[in-house]
């Protein structure tokens, strides 16, 4: 399986609707194993990271009141993508890649009020 990430909006009852994915198949999150070997990781929640390790557990709501915490949370994690790549036996760019698709779908929230998704 594969872990996605999606933007959503709240309907009026409070059900999250999920909004339509890019074309270009930028909703990968990364591999199944990926909640616990590398966004659930020790070296991730060292990092700093609150949200992410949050997939080691569940599927991950991001609530729009928290998704300026969430972009910050991204951008904590980008510069060590080569480093995780590596611990986690990934290759070259894969890191980067997954994370510049949650943090895409992030601004995505950011520009219609909307939450983030990671299941």
């Amino acid at each position: 399986m594969t872990l996605l990430v999606h933007t959503f909006v709240r309907g009026k009852s409070g059900k999250p609707h999920l909004l339509d994915d890019p074309p270009d198949g930028s909703d990968m999150a990364g591999f199944e194993s990926c909640r616990t070997d590398l966004w659930g990781s020790e070296r991730v929640r060292a990092l700093g990271a609150r949200f992410l390790p949050e997939l080691a557990s569940y599927d991950l709501y991001v609530e729009p009141e928290d998704i300026d915490d969430f972009l910050a949370e991204c951008e904590l994690l980008r510069p060590h993508a080569a480093e995780l790549d590596a611990h986690c036996g990934y290759r070259e760019g894969y890191v980067a890649e997954r994370l510049a698709n949650i943090t895409a779908a992030a601004r995505r929230a950011q520009d219609v009020g909307g939450g983030v998704l990671v299941w």
